[in-house]
């Protein structure tokens, strides 16, 4: 799949109220949000036939756009009725949802208060963000050059296109070194997140996690939080420096794509992939199975 360029990929897109051809989803070359970053959007997945946390999701994207000073003129219910037709549309079981919301071409400038609102869904086949054998011996992540902005300076709870930046420059960079993506600081030098994906450390059998103040507080990640204290363990949400990597016994990441990833390496410190990350990876991957396919076992 990764050799057909996504321009090019059968199927359908649901865009603007419409079910369109894949390729005849398009939007002009001065349309705003390429130019100025004015666009949001989600990450689903599709288990079984379902799209996990779906309105969740639909309800972000509409926060996200709020964040950004635009409404989207599709309610939640309606995104919600259009991911799940499009789903069975494109005839997957499982599947990776991506709800965009952007300005469209009427205005060229830095203000654009009369463009017009767009709004669309495409879904896919991704199987997983990292290689499957890798995650099973744990990834290895660098330490990115690149920090997350102090949240007075852009709107950090908003899943915004213009945020993901530094998340392409800092992942590139550690691909070019080997390492399947990098952990970020925030402005304070404060451990934050990875480029697309929450990081839970674990030491004495606790679970140590950075505070979402400047970062956003993935829906995966308060999933994964409540397995966690489903089983019994303690999930401790702090602020956490990067010195104290050397003194953690595990480490993994949670994200739609990413699911939960357990970590091996971080730049110079190492990790067990152990029984908790283990646990918790399985108890995930039961969670986001629809109860119809539970039931049928």
């Amino acid at each position: 799949m990764a050799s057909v360029p996504f321009d090019q990929m059968d199927g359908f897109i649901w865009m603007n109220g419409e079910f369109v051809k894949w390729a005849d989803a398009k939007i002009h070359v001065l349309t705003h949000g390429l130019h100025y970053a004015s666009a949001v959007f989600e990450g689903e997945r599709a288990y079984g036939g379902e799209i996990f946390k779906l309105t969740d999701h639909s309800e972000r994207l509409h926060e996200s756009a709020r964040l950004l000073g635009f409404k989207i003129p599709y309610s939640v219910a309606e995104i919600d009725d259009a991911c799940r037709t499009l789903l069975k549309k494109q005839g997957f079981q499982d599947a990776y949802v991506r709800p965009i919301a952007w300005r469209g071409s009427e205005q060229m400038g830095v203000s654009a208060q009369n463009s017009r609102i767009n709004c669309a869904i495409a879904i896919w086949q991704w199987p997983s963000y990292f290689d499957p054998a890798q995650k099973l011996k744990g990834i290895r992540l660098d330490l990115a050059e690149w920090r997350r902005p102090d949240p007075r300076t852009a709107p950090s709870k908003s899943k915004a296109a213009g945020l993901y930046m530094i998340c392409t420059m800092s992942k590139h960079a550690a691909e070019a070194k080997g390492y399947a993506d990098a952990m970020m600081l925030d402005w304070r030098g404060q451990v934050a997140e990875a480029t697309g994906a929450n990081i839970f450390f674990v030491k004495d059998g606790k679970i140590h996690t950075p505070t979402p103040d400047c970062f956003l507080d993935g829906i995966t990640r308060r999933t994964v939080i409540g397995l966690a204290k489903d089983r019994g363990f303690e999930v401790i949400e702090r602020t956490i420096m990067p010195e104290e990597l050397e003194g953690f016994q595990q480490c993994f990441l949670t994200g739609t794509a990413a699911e939960v990833t357990p970590v091996s390496e971080i730049g110079p410190y190492r990790f067990e992939v152990g029984e908790i990350a283990k646990t918790l990876m399985n108890d995930y991957s039961a969670a986001v199975q629809p109860k119809h396919a539970i039931a049928a076992e």
